[in-house]
């Protein structure tokens, strides 16, 4: 009962957000206008919110690390290779990036793959060693980082700022088409998770003991990362990467509502990452007219936390 109510303060909390952000400036004059392009940008939120904080839960439960992230794997890496590579060889009128749901399937496609043979061939390559596979994600990653700065180097400058775009999540522009095979993603990811959420808890408690309880620890493990990587391609082809929104809401949910269950972990995370999404996105529109990009306000606060869980593990 005592995190029922937790969690449905933060519901009370979410909502009033996304009131003040959907009706302050309308009017009867403009609601109809205002109302089909906030609506769109609110759904946004809501799916980026609740594809970044589940898949960062998720991935720090079967790592067992609380300052992880999927970023660690490359994929943030990855989506900028994949939007720097179309502009490199094709250009920026190329209709893999003026067509916005070209360009959305084409980079969920290639994460997707790319998730799919990091897990399903390498994870067995490396003998279901957990470690190992984060480690060639890290290689991959930085190897991606240099190539796409390589091209970005040499590019021209007018090109350089179609890319320049992507590299930050915005949510300023939103197409509607995509939204709808967002939302079809997250809704099957979902059903995976809901039929496998309490055996989540049982690998809460590590790899030998989840083995001695009867679960099939790396068929689930393998099941689980591939829908992490999947919500991670997701919100990041949806609104561009946001690396640290994932770890300070996993950790701020684990710190709230004080359970090992995944049940409550997971809708807290969702509810504190649209109070963030949402707040942010208030602050960017009505504070600072659009002046700073949100990913830069919710890496600055993500990354002081971060500090502050290095140097908390430090100090134990």
């Amino acid at each position: 009962m005592k995190e029922n109510r937790k969690i449905i303060l933060l519901i009370i909390l979410a909502l009033i957000f996304i009131s003040l952000l959907l009706f302050i400036g309308v009017n009867e004059k403009n609601y109809s206008y205002a109302m089909s392009k906030r609506i769109p940008r609110i759904l946004a939120i809501v799916m980026t919110g609740i594809a970044i904080s589940t898949s960062s839960l998720i991935f720090q439960t079967i790592t067992d690390n609380r300052i992880l992230t999927p970023s660690i794997l490359g994929l943030d890496s990855l989506y900028i290779f994949i939007q720097t590579s179309i502009v490199f060889l094709l250009g920026s009128s190329s209709k893999l990036i003026v067509n916005f749901n070209l360009n959305f399937l084409i980079t969920i496609l290639v994460m997707a793959l790319f998730s799919t043979f990091l897990f399903k061939y390498l994870f067995k390559i490396t003998g279901n060693n957990l470690m190992k596979l984060l480690l060639i994600g890290v290689i991959v990653g930085t190897l991606f980082e240099s190539l796409s700065s390589f091209m970005q180097m040499i590019i021209d400058p007018n090109e350089f700022m179609h890319i320049q775009d992507k590299m930050y999540a915005s949510f300023n522009v939103i197409n509607k088409d995509i939204l709808k095979v967002a939302s079809i993603i997250i809704i099957l990811s979902y059903i995976y998770i809901y039929k496998n959420i309490r055996k989540l808890d049982v690998i809460s408690l590590g790899r030998n003991h989840a083995i001695n309880l009867g679960i099939n620890y790396d068929k689930l493990n393998t099941g689980l990362l591939i829908i992490v990587s999947l919500l991670v391609s997701v919100s990041t082809a949806l609104v561009g990467p946001i690396t640290f929104l994932g770890l300070l809401v996993a950790n701020l949910a684990r710190e709230y509502i004080n359970t090992y269950k995944h049940t409550y972990l997971i809708i807290t995370s969702c509810l504190l990452s649209i109070i963030f999404l949402v707040g942010g996105q208030f602050i960017v529109e009505k504070i600072l007219n659009f002046g700073t990009p949100i990913s830069v306000i919710i890496n600055l606060v993500g990354g002081i936390y971060f500090i502050f869980l290095l140097v908390k593990e430090n100090i134990k």
